[in-house]
């Protein structure tokens, strides 16, 4: 026992060195490469010293704020699956089993098909859908207490009804389908500062907020009554946590649409890797959670040239076998 904690402190302790420089080299991959790539000393002239290069327009207005909108999407997504799959106690729990995909994906669909002159509004009203998806699902689910099983019964029942829903209002305007599709896949194409100073304030608020739910986290582990022992009042955190979980998964749909993949594998991995603690969990799986989107954003955008596929579809063909493997390989791990 005393190995198996030594093992998983040492692997905290890489993880801790090698995510982050992970994180900064996906980064300026992601700003170098591209249908035009653009050496690293260009690079540097452009953002260190406001170097008027030729470069400076595709760095400053599409790459910086796309490579910036990818870490906050994949920080938000990774780290609404980790709080997911604590609260609900199942380590497959991502964001899509509460329908926060299929709410935001439901009033995405809405203002794009129906309520075109509102586009404008669709990071709102993708938030809102997803949101309000999440606080329907917790009610049905409650009964004298909502247990997570609950929960994930109710969330796949929503999400069954969101997606048909989605299908039919797509069915009805089939003429206008085409300037949906995009989003239904995910992507980053075309996400600029805009995007980023609309998504920024939710996304660092939720953020800072999932710090604070560490230990209640941690706590919930241990069991609905062990942690009513310890004075928690479980109901109400399991509540806060699902809604912080919806705020963090709605702000990240709301930009990027429906990518999957993240917020299931990325917290999943790093728990094989360096066990549950949520003090240390969480915090990794948000870097982790960035760094794989910008790394398979860059790769969509740059390897498939001259078509760019959404990062989406690279996530799920690549994540579903990678993710079967993992499991298949559980024992590895610790």
């Amino acid at each position: 026992m005393a190995m198996n904690k030594l093992q998983r402190a040492r692997r905290r302790t890489i993880a801790w060195i090698i995510l982050p420089i992970l994180l900064l080299a996906v980064s300026v991959y992601g700003l170098a490469y591209g249908s035009v790539s653009i050496p690293l000393q260009e690079i540097n002239q452009v953002l260190l010293h406001n170097d008027e290069s030729t470069y400076r327009t595709i760095l400053m207005d599409l790459r910086l704020p796309r490579v910036l909108v990818g870490l906050l999407v994949g920080a938000c997504l990774a780290a609404s699956g980790a709080l997911l799959q604590g609260v609900m106690k199942n380590p497959l729990a991502d964001p899509g089993i509460i329908g926060v995909s299929a709410g935001g994906g439901l009033a995405a669909v809405i203002t794009m098909v129906m309520l075109p002159q509102l586009s404008y509004l669709l990071p709102v009203t993708a938030f809102l859908g997803a949101f309000l998806s999440a606080i329907v699902i917790y009610l049905l689910a409650w009964d004298r207490g909502a247990s997570p099983v609950k929960i994930v019964l109710a969330g796949v029942a929503i999400n069954a009804l969101l997606g048909a829903l989605t299908n039919g209002v797509m069915v009805m305007y089939s003429d206008r389908v085409q300037a949906v599709l995009p989003w239904l896949s995910g992507g980053l194409n075309g996400r600029s500062w805009h995007h980023l100073e609309f998504m920024a304030p939710y996304a660092i608020i939720g953020l800072i907020a999932s710090l604070f739910a560490i230990k209640p986290a941690n706590l919930l582990l241990l069991g609905d009554d062990s942690a009513q022992l310890l004075g928690q009042r479980v109901e109400l955190q399991r509540m806060l946590i699902i809604l912080l979980s919806a705020l963090l998964a709605g702000t990240a749909v709301s930009v990027a649409g429906l990518i999957g993949f993240v917020g299931l594998v990325v917290p999943h991995v790093i728990r094989l890797l360096i066990g549950e603690d949520y003090r240390f969990l969480l915090p990794l799986s948000i870097v982790g959670g960035g760094t794989l989107v910008v790394l398979a954003d860059t790769v969509a955008r740059s390897w498939f040239d001259p078509i760019e596929l959404p990062v989406g579809i690279l996530l799920a063909v690549i994540g579903a076998p990678f993710f079967l493997i993992l499991l298949k390989k559980r024992g590895n791990f610790g």
